[in-house]
């Protein structure tokens, strides 16, 4: 099938935007990987340092002739979606041993839950943990023993700094592992309706909690379609992952035999082989575009639309938020999984998946075929489906048809012919909004707004019953340089019962929301953000905006917004606790949220 125009002109646009900046990056690559095996260079003295406790592999590591990988691991077993990573390591030493090669933790990253600190002081650090995470990476491979890594990394930030790390060090290959969602608990339309009877005061606290508790129950990523598992996504529609492995259960025969699976082909793609695949090789214009493409047909995570500008800046290509909206316009709405459905990521494997999606979008001519993955040549190999046949994986053809097509859908029967996120401009700034969760008489609101600079302000109003009218509820000084940038998730319970009482309300804020908000209308990162002079701090209570999320408008209506001075907010208190004093430079040096709010990129 050839390729959609739309996808060609976005492609294009790309590459003509990085020509020089891709180009830099690639002979910064191309020099690196000249330089042959990493460990070649090293002294004596620094290899004995690197090898003294690797026991039975001392030997393997001091002969050279071994292919030696590089683990940086996201583990703690605070966070459900991570606490499988606890056997990682000894599976890969000893699948690597096995294969005649060797490997070893080259570092750990931190890997803080959203779910933990939504609402939270700890949130204002979630960001920034992002390009932490990248730095710390960057800080494990500098040894510069290892001729491939493996990433253990699955959650919201972890993923983003991870390809980060992996761009920067786009001379030697790099494959991400999976850990696998929990099994499904209590529907997750369920658990949201017991927060909304929470917030007006219908349950206690207790019941809450039995929930809430029956939803997060195991180990393994949530079940919601939030930015873990759009994480997820991206890696195989990037080909930065094996194809199939992103929704297979942790500590099950096949979680295992895939990590096993992977390492083999961490060790074959080496330098030191004839299937050198490097991450400079992989992460190309084609495969963002993919990876885009993937996000507006699943409807996934907004956080996306912020890291992946920032993933793309690290292999010198650079993206823009119209790519987005260009993409999004092309692309067909194929999958309804909550908060966009009722079904939870177990239902969307078990409905054909990822597999299936991919195959439908290549025969549409609506991704990039011929890329480089690091499971070879082509991205159709990713419409095959893993199978365990005598304790090791085997590719089969996926299915070819929808197996639930109130999960998963052809794109010839589409839930919407275009995808589930849309960019928005207008004399308040840019930003964007995720329309696959919300109701279509929903799209366009109008109202008089009320302005507020902190979500606990809003909940006041709420239960002061302040809000009995359409509202456009703006929350600012929630960017980047403000706070941090904190998900605003705590106020979909109060923002869902306005909007189930029969009002129109909408959210237009500088901050950001969960991969798991959605039926709300939300005009999110907002761009100027208030604390850098921003069109959104100069709104008053009262003031008519529009957010047309059908034609990609966000505007004040007949305000001269040039007239106004920028409100002013105390920020003082933003800059300690919970750690908030380490992150000083960060917010004083952090990018707009429209280039990715990286601080290092």
């Amino acid at each position: 099938m050839a390729l959609h125009p739309v996808i060609t002109e976005v492609t294009d646009r790309i590459r003509k935007r990085s020509e020089q900046t891709r180009g830099d990056y690639l002979d910064r690559m191309a020099a690196a990987a000249a330089e042959g095996p990493r460990r070649a260079h090293l002294t004596c003295g620094n290899q004995a340092h690197a090898y003294a406790a690797s026991g039975d592999d001392k030997a393997a590591l001091a002969g050279g002739r071994a292919e030696n990988v590089g683990i940086i691991t996201a583990y703690n077993d605070m966070l459900s979606a991570h606490q499988p990573y606890e056997r990682y390591p000894d599976v890969i030493r000893a699948a690597a041993r096995a294969a005649g090669g060797t490997a070893q933790v080259a570092g750990g990253v931190p890997a803080m839950c959203d779910g933990i600190t939504q609402g939270q002081t700890g949130m204002e650090l979630s960001l920034f943990s992002r390009d932490v995470i990248a730095l710390a990476a960057g800080v494990g491979l500098s040894h510069n023993v290892f001729d491939s890594a493996l990433y253990l990394g699955v959650c919201d930030k972890i993923v983003p700094g991870l390809i980060m790390a992996a761009a920067t060090f786009g001379y030697i290959p790099s494959i991400f592992l999976p850990a696998g969602p929990m099994v499904s608990g209590i529907p997750n339309d369920q658990k949201a309706k017991v927060r909304q009877d929470f917030a007006t005061g219908v349950c206690d606290r207790n019941e809450l909690m039995r929930a809430e508790m029956a939803s997060y129950h195991g180990p393994g990523t949530c079940t919601f379609y939030g930015t873990a598992n759009t994480n997820q996504m991206l890696m195989e529609f990037m080909g930065m992952q094996l194809p199939g492995s992103s929704f297979v259960n942790p500590n099950t025969p096949l979680r295992e035999a895939l990590t096993v699976a992977a390492t083999e082909r961490a060790l074959q793609i080496t330098a030191l082989g004839n299937d050198f695949t490097p991450v400079s090789e992989v992460l190309d214009e084609r495969a963002f575009v993919n990876g885009m493409i993937g996000l507006m047909a699943t409807g996934g995570s907004t956080n996306l639309i912020l890291h992946l500008p920032a993933m793309a800046r690290a292999a010198g290509i650079i993206l823009d938020l119209e790519d987005f909206g260009s993409l999004s316009e092309a692309t067909p709405l194929l999958a309804k999984v909550y908060p966009n459905g009722l079904a939870d990521v177990n239902h969307f494997h078990a409905a054909g998946g990822l597999g299936f999606l991919i195959g439908e979008l290549l025969n549409a001519g609506l991704l990039h075929e011929e890329v480089k993955t690091i499971a070879g040549d082509g991205l159709n190999r990713y419409t095959k489906e893993p199978k365990l046949k005598d304790g090791a994986v085997l590719y089969e053809d996926g299915t070819r048809e929808t197996l639930n097509n109130k999960i998963v859908r052809p794109v010839s029967h589409p839930f919407s012919k275009t995808g589930g996120l849309a960019q928005l401009k207008g004399n308040l700034g840019r930003g964007v909004i995720k329309i696959s969760a919300v109701a279509e008489d929903r799209h366009v609101i109008e109202a008089p707004v009320r302005v507020f600079h902190t979500q606990e302000a809003v909940k006041t109003a709420f239960q002061n019953n302040e809000i009995t009218e359409d509202t456009i509820v703006v929350v600012r000084f929630q960017g980047p340089k403000s706070n941090g940038m904190p998900e605003l998730h705590g106020l979909t319970p109060v923002l869902s019962v306005l909007q189930e009482r029969g009002l129109r309300v909408a959210l237009v804020t500088d901050g950001r929301m969960s991969g798991a908000s959605g039926k709300v209308p939300a005009a999110i990162h907002v761009s100027p953000e208030a604390a850098d002079g921003g069109p959104i701090g100069k709104l008053h209570d009262g003031d008519i905006v529009r957010l047309n999320a059908t034609s990609g408008v966000l505007e004040a209506v007949d305000v001269d917004l040039e007239t106004r001075e920028t409100a002013i907010a105390d920020l003082t208190g933003n800059g300690n606790g919970v750690g908030r004093e380490l992150f000083e430079v960060f917010r004083r040096t952090v990018g707009s949220a429209d280039t990715g709010a990286s601080v290092t990129l």
